[in-house]
């Protein structure tokens, strides 16, 4: 009935970040914990997070376009008015 909308997120983005030093070191890592000269990590949720996304094609395309082009009651009222107009051109109405 109500329609409460939850506060937005907090979301702090850096403004000096060098995306490729930090790159760079989890390569290293990587290839230091794999020649065991690191301890294994830790299981981490966050570690996992947008994976799937990462690997599946159609998802990264909707994720970058930005998502689905029309929501669904907005190609639902559509669909409605187009079966209502050939309905109205079928019998001659129009």
């Amino acid at each position: 009935m109500f329609n409460v909308r939850e506060p937005r997120r907090f979301e702090h983005k850096y403004i000096y970040v060098d995306e490729r030093k930090e790159r760079l070191a989890k390569i290293e890592e990587k290839a230091k914990r794999e020649l065991g000269m690191l301890p294994e990590e830790d299981f981490n949720p966050e570690s996992i997070r947008g994976k799937f996304l990462e690997s599946t094609t159609h998802l990264k395309r909707r994720k970058q376009n930005g998502g689905p082009a029309l929501s669904l009651p907005v190609a639902i009222v559509l669909a409605v008015l187009l079966t209502v107009l050939l309905i109205n051109i079928l019998n001659g109405n129009i």
